[in-house]
Formats: structure tokens, sequence, C-alpha cells
């Protein structure tokens, strides 16, 4: 294998073509990029990126000398339309043609956007530099309404984030309970009273009927025919896999790329990681997409393996992690809140919104969820059990 194409530059482009170095392949790498930015980090953009804190420069995930010694060959602003993995191709919305030996399908996912949003300022999603770049303009000019559609954890930072420029904020969500998919009811009450604690009204088991507004939107009705005036609109709906562009090419596409647990597709030569790559994981037992900043960075090293050696290599088990930080409170979550998994809080207090709560089920830790309490977290962390070995024992 002389040649590797990476379609996608975000951080699992990137950390697949650091762990390709790592590995010893000395051959030629081709990075395909939408997005016309070399690799940046995502989680600042809804939090001190769109605060103004930081600049575009700030969010680089390498630099000139990192890429020099890894030695790519960038095709940035160029989109991927189809991949013959026969003819080993993969064609540019321009025509070229990419010949290459090994394929790794690292596209993402791109947001979910809300019906009659086309054609209407002062409606965002944020998932890019540039949505972002986009998003802080308004946000720093001092607009005073801003609805956030959406209570999961991008919406909430955006929430926070708008709070602390001093808007005024309504977070509206369709679920009774914000987060419940991720920490169990319990939990998700208390993490999304982090928005009443600090004056921010939250919406709960209401959708939106329609966006109102003439060029410019100036309001939100909502399934119950509430109207919330908006100068500003972010949808934080969630995200869909990108994979239009595999159509045809034999690539199984279910909720993303299928794969099995050593990131393969199936299609000799090609391989899939990050956001968009949907793998049995072996901690929790389901076959699912994780859209976590560490499942990006570490999923690329078990994708390589496999590529290179043309045997599915086995995913270490390790725990799910994520975290975010909302209303200057940093949330930790570790593991998989299975069906049944109970939390109990082992230090602190949910009053004071510093503490740490672990999910057992029968009885085994399978997850722990902590607010404010990282050294305490980091210990417990280690202490999951998978599971597939809870149900067991």
């Amino acid at each position: 294998m002389r040649s590797i194409t990476v379609v996608g530059a975000s951080l699992a482009g990137l950390s697949t073509v650091r762990a390709l170095r790592a590995e010893g392949y000395d051959g030629e790498i081709v990075v395909v990029g939408e997005e016309r930015h070399t690799p940046y980090d995502r989680p600042p953009l809804s939090k001190d990126f769109l605060k103004g804190d930081i600049d575009a420069e700030g969010l680089a995930l390498g630099d000139a000398d990192e890429y020099e010694v890894l030695d790519v060959q960038w095709l940035l602003g160029e989109r991927a339309v189809r991949l013959d993995p026969v003819a080993r191709t993969v064609t540019l919305a321009g025509g070229r043609h990419v010949r290459t030996d090994g394929i790794v399908i690292a596209t993402g996912a791109g947001p979910r956007t809300l019906p009659g949003a086309e054609g209407l300022a002062g409606v965002h999603t944020l998932r890019t530099l540039d949505d972002a770049q986009a998003l802080r303009a308004e946000l720093l000019d001092g607009l005073p309404r801003v609805v956030v559609i959406g209570a999961g954890f991008i919406g909430a930072e955006v929430a926070s984030t708008a709070h602390r420029l001093g808007l005024h904020v309504t977070v509206v969500e369709a679920l009774p309970v914000p987060l419940e998919r991720q920490l169990g009811r319990q939990m998700g009450l208390v993490v999304s009273s982090l928005h009443s604690d600090h004056g921010v009204q939250l919406l709960c088991g209401t959708g939106v009927a329609e966006l109102l507004g003439e060029g410019r939107v100036t309001g939100v009705r909502l399934a119950d025919g509430r109207v919330l005036p908006a100068d500003i609109v972010v949808a934080g709906v969630g995200v869909r896999p990108n994979t239009d562009w595999l159509a045809g090419s034999g690539v199984q596409v279910d909720d993303g790329v299928v794969c099995d647990s050593g990131c393969s597709t199936g299609v000799p030569g090609v391989v899939a990681v990050g956001d968009v790559a949907r793998c049995p994981n072996p901690f929790t037992g389901r076959h699912v997409r994780i859209e976590h900043w560490s499942n990006a960075a570490e999923q690329a090293k078990t994708a390589v393996r496999t590529l290179l050696t043309g045997v599915s290599a086995g995913a270490p088990l390790t725990a799910p992690y994520f975290w975010s930080d909302q209303y200057q409170v940093r949330i930790q979550v570790a593991g998989y809140v299975a069906p049944g998994a109970e939390p109990e809080i082992v230090e602190g207090d949910v009053d004071s919104r510093t503490f740490t709560a672990v999910y057992r089920r029968e009885g085994t830790p399978v997850a722990v969820l902590s607010l404010n309490q990282p050294k305490f977290f980091n210990r417990l962390r280690r202490t999951l059990v998978p599971a597939a070995a809870a149900v067991v024992s």
C-alpha cells in the first residue's frame, strides 16, 4: 500500500495521519477536506471562541513544523462526491479523481437544520469554524434575544456562552427531560437545572412549529402556540453522518458507515473513523456512532492497524468519555448509562452543583458523572465495568 487517502480533515482525519506515521507507514498520504481550514479543535467553538476569548489560530490542532514532518498533501476546500473502491478512486466535486490504495472515511457529521431556516438571516447551526465565526459576529454585536432550539450539550453550551455575554436566552427542548438519553432522568433534570440556576428560561416538552420573520428571523412559534421573540436562533437539534457521497460504493451505510470493531467497512482497503463510523463498542456492547472528541482521537489507531495489516484490529476496552463546560461548571461523563443503571451520589451534593455520581447496574459501576470534581472523577472512571460484564455479574 503506497498511497492512502483520508477523506475528512478534522480531528479524526489528523489523528489517522498521525497514527499512520507512528506505525511506520512512509507512503503518500492525501487528506481531502471540504472546509478550507487545516484541522482545528471543535469543542471551543461553542465556548471560548464564541465568546471571543480565542481566535482561529488558537484552535489549530497542528502546526507547520508537525505538518512538514507528517508529509501530507492537503486538498482543502474540496468535497468528495464519489468513492469507487474497485477503481480505487475518490472523485471530488470539481471533477478530479484521486487514485489511492487505501481509503479512510473520516467525513464526520453535519448539523440538522430547522424547516424554514433557508434564506432567513439570524438562524444558525454550530458545527464548523465558519459557523462559529458567523454566530460570534452576531452575538458580539449585542443582538439581545437568543433562542436556542435543543438542550443537548451543544445547545446548552451556546446558551451558557450567550448568557455570559449578557444576552437574554431561552432554551427550547422537545423532550420532557433534557439529556435523559445520555444521563438518565434523574441526572438529566439536575444538569439541565443549570439553566434556571442562572436565569436562563428552559421550556421542555414542546417543539418548534415555525420560524417567524421575512428576510431575518424575528421569532419562534412553538408547537403549543407560544411565540418567542428572537433576534438570533441557534439550532442544536442533532447531526446526521456525512455519507451521501458513498452511494453506489458498496460501503454499507445505516446511520453512519457500518464497520466491525476494527473499523473495517467490509470493503477491502476501506476503513472509517470518528463521528461517521458506526462500530460495535466493546465497552457499551452496542453498535453505535460515538461523537466524542476522545473517540475521534483514539479510534484512528485501531482503524490504521486494520488498514495496514488487512486484518481487523481489536478495539481497546476503554470507557467512552466526554465533557462539557456550562455556566462555569465542568461536566464529565464516562462509561455507558445502560438501561436500569441507577445513579448514586458518592461525593459532594447536588444542591451545590459540585458532586460525583456513580451509575450501577445490578451493583456494578458502569458509568460516572461529575460536576466540578475532576480529580475524583478521574479516579472513579478507572473502576468502571463494561455493560456486557455488568449483565453477566
